[in-house]
């Protein structure tokens, strides 16, 4: 399938999506909103930034044009960004960028939003015995974007997860892949129930179908 080009990202745009976020900082003493600290971390990742270290540095040669859009007088250090987003409440985050994303995709007249589920362990989150982080993920294969994530605990698999996962998105007339491990029949049920066209790869897990 030929995907789409994502949409341009705004810096202000990002800002009000990042608004909805809630700071976990006490409000004496802070110097830098949270909005702009997470609209310039997410615009050097985008830019290629894989460490706090290059994201403060894409936030200090972004130049005045990116400090004026965003209000800035101070750029934050490379301590302020691992600090905030060590505290930050993941999941409101994911759902703050998934809404976000969700509405800057939406699929034109006579077009389907096409969403692949599918799960990865984070390359490089596991420590000693400590399981890698694994997130299941709704990915619109159009655009070529993450509409939602979610983690998925050791004691657990992803199956009850995918419905969790899907359940924000509006799915009317969307079509979703997944693989043979979620090809069951309370899940093809559900998505039947939300209007959904699937696609699942039937193996030995239904040997009978």
């Amino acid at each position: 399938m030929a995907g789409a080009a994502s949409p341009p990202v705004s810096p202000t745009g990002l800002l009000a999506v990042f608004a909805q976020v809630n700071d976990p900082r006490k409000r004496r003493g802070t110097r830098h909103r949270l909005p702009v600290v997470l609209t310039l971390a997410a615009c050097a990742v985008l830019a290629g930034a894989r460490s706090f270290t290059a994201i403060a540095e894409w936030a200090a040669d972004a130049g005045e044009t990116v400090r004026a859009t965003l209000g800035i007088v101070r750029v934050p250090d490379a301590s302020t960004f691992r600090r905030v987003l060590a505290r930050l409440d993941a999941d409101a985050l994911d759902t703050a960028l998934g809404t976000w994303a969700t509405t800057m995709t939406t699929p034109t007249s006579g077009q389907r939003r096409r969403i692949a589920v599918d799960g990865k362990t984070l390359r490089g989150s596991r420590h000693g015995d400590t399981p890698g982080r694994h997130l299941l993920a709704a990915f619109d294969q159009r655009h070529h974007v993450v509409l939602a994530q979610r983690g998925v605990d050791a004691k657990t698999n992803e199956i009850p997860e995918l419905t969790a996962l899907l359940d924000a998105l509006d799915l009317a007339g969307a079509v979703v892949t997944a693989d043979a491990l979620h090809t069951q029949r309370d899940t093809a049920a559900w998505l039947l129930e939300r209007g959904v066209h699937y696609i699942l790869i039937a193996k030995v897990n239904q040997p009978t179908l």
